[in-house]
């Protein structure tokens, strides 16, 4: 006998159709997985076996074959088994089905017949729903995360009893309503800026950073407050659209960071600690997941003690900062990942940290400022727009009493200046003035006379690169936006030049 059940599998964050069919014929006893199954997928004989009995199932006897096409795709993991046992029940007579063949099942089996959660569920609902499928079984986990698609009939189950008499007729499925996106859009409970004293120059580099979506660095001493301007970032980021969401929560369900929420909801801000490999900032491992790049995808990626980064992890930055995603490829899997991210990051001038402080003496020796420094390589510096020097707040500037301007206010500005790059690129299939290259910054990035003659002199004396020239336009093109100006002046340029002059005081450039 033959019996067929659809799943779904995933090649990196995208989803595929997985077809499951087992056959089940007389003789020995024998189980056997075809299709490129890895270990986990294997091992689903014992679960499914052990699942069936305890659930008040006859466990057939004879050969049994299970194939998982397509055959030139891996499956991986323990997603099939909650499949591979409505299989079994169907080719042994016990459950039908007949009603629900279009229906796809993903699930963990436990022993006892519990069906338990998964990863990435919502990237293989998505496919599932493009491809024309009407309702998919899977853990109550994970029945939230899936009702955010429109026109999916989502049935959440508890156990495999549950699932047999589903298909038997003898209990309708209760299936989850979708839920509204807007209902989520709670406060992030963020760091906000009026709490943050003083820091009026770096304040107003975060606005400029969030309104075009750029790179900051800040170089300060310790204790001036870089951790906490740096934390306060999202809370004047522009909310999440449902779209945006859905891609994020993609990553994130797929990497197993939903952490019970059915969706993310709020931009991330992810700071991975400086002892982080490569495999970890970019992703990778054996099964090509994700890594923090692709998990700050819409939000956030902050380096504190950025040199104390190795140097490769650090270099391996310089292709999403610039494409916008990563590839990984490994010997049996090259999948994608977008990695459209805000890279905020902060460092020491020197290891002790009192490099050019005026109040406190800095007791490295040139050698070693020169090694520490040199662990942040030009080119990386190069992709960064925005170079910003923190110095620690004065005694009055703590102790004032007037209250400092809230992140609220900020926002408002921000948003703004969303709006207005929003519809200035709605044909050119980009968003923010960071993502302006070639023709388009030529066409969006007009100097006013007196401001062309300001960058070229600012380019000869300062021997900027191509890539500094590009940065320095399309932060001057941000800080027009803010003032809700066509044109770039010179004040604009001025500005945006100032926050390209650290490199060369201690870099040497």
């Amino acid at each position: 006998m033959l019996a067929s059940v659809w799943s779904g599998g995933l090649s990196g964050l995208q989803g595929y159709p997985v077809h499951i069919e087992v056959d089940c014929s007389s003789g020995l006893p024998y189980w056997e997985i075809v299709g490129l199954p890895d270990a986990a997928v294997k091992e689903s004989k014992e679960r499914v076996r052990s699942a069936m009995r305890n659930s008040g199932f006859s466990y057939p006897s004879g050969r049994i074959i299970v194939n998982m096409a397509p055959a030139d795709m891996r499956k991986e993991g323990p997603i099939y088994d909650l499949a591979i046992a409505v299989g079994v029940l169907k080719v042994s007579g016990q459950v039908e089905g007949g009603a629900w063949q279009q229906a796809l099942f993903f699930g963990e089996l436990s022993l006892n017949g519990d069906v338990r959660p998964i990863n990435g569920i919502l990237p293989m609902v998505i496919d599932a729903k493009e491809r024309g499928a009407e309702s998919v079984f899977l853990p109550a986990e994970n029945a939230q995360e899936a009702s955010y698609i429109e026109g999916m009939q989502v049935i959440p189950v508890k156990n495999l009893a549950q699932v047999a008499k589903i298909l038997k007729g003898e209990e309708q499925p209760v299936c989850v309503d979708q839920i509204a996106f807007q209902t989520l859009k709670l406060s992030g409970g963020n760091a906000d800026f009026r709490y943050i004293k003083g820091q009026s120059q770096a304040k107003r580099a975060m606005e400029i950073a969030v309104a075009g979506n750029h790179n900051i660095l800040m170089i300060g001493a310790p204790g001036s407050g870089k951790t906490m301007l740096a934390r306060a970032i999202p809370s004047i980021m522009p909310e999440l659209s449902f779209e945006e969401a859905l891609d994020i929560t993609k990553i994130h369900s797929v990497a197993g960071e939903l952490r019970g929420a059915p969706i993310v909801a709020h931009r991330p801000f992810r700071s991975p600690h400086h002892s982080a490999s490569s495999a970890a900032l970019i992703g990778g491992g054996s099964k090509a997941k994700p890594g923090e790049v692709s998990l700050a995808h819409g939000g956030v990626l902050f380096l504190d003690e950025l040199p104390e980064f190795r140097r490769e992890t650090l270099e391996a930055l310089r292709q999403p900062l610039e494409d916008g995603f990563v590839s990984v490829a490994r010997v049996n899997a090259k999948v994608e990942y977008p990695a459209r991210f805000m890279l905020a990051a902060s460092m020491n001038p020197c290891p002790c940290g009192y490099f050019g402080d005026p109040e406190r003496k800095c007791r490295c020796t040139p050698y070693q400022i020169s090694r520490y420094l040199a662990r942040v390589s030009s080119p990386l510096l190069d992709r960064i727009d925005l170079h910003l020097e923190v110095s620690r707040p004065s005694y009055e500037e703590l102790g004032k009493e007037t209250e400092e301007e809230s992140s609220l206010q900020i926002k408002q500005r921000v948003d703004a200046a969303r709006d207005l790059q929003r519809e200035r690129y709605r044909k050119e299939g980009i968003y923010t003035n960071s993502q302006l290259k070639g023709e388009l910054l030529e066409r969006y990035c007009h100097l006013q006379p007196a401001a062309e003659a300001l960058l070229k002199s600012a380019f000869e004396l300062m021997k900027l690169s191509a890539r500094a020239y590009t940065r320095i336009l399309m932060v001057a093109r941000t800080i027009a936006d803010l003032s809700g100006e066509v044109e770039i002046s010179e004040a604009h340029l001025a500005e945006a030049i100032q926050y390209r002059t650290l490199d060369r005081k201690y870099w040497g450039g």
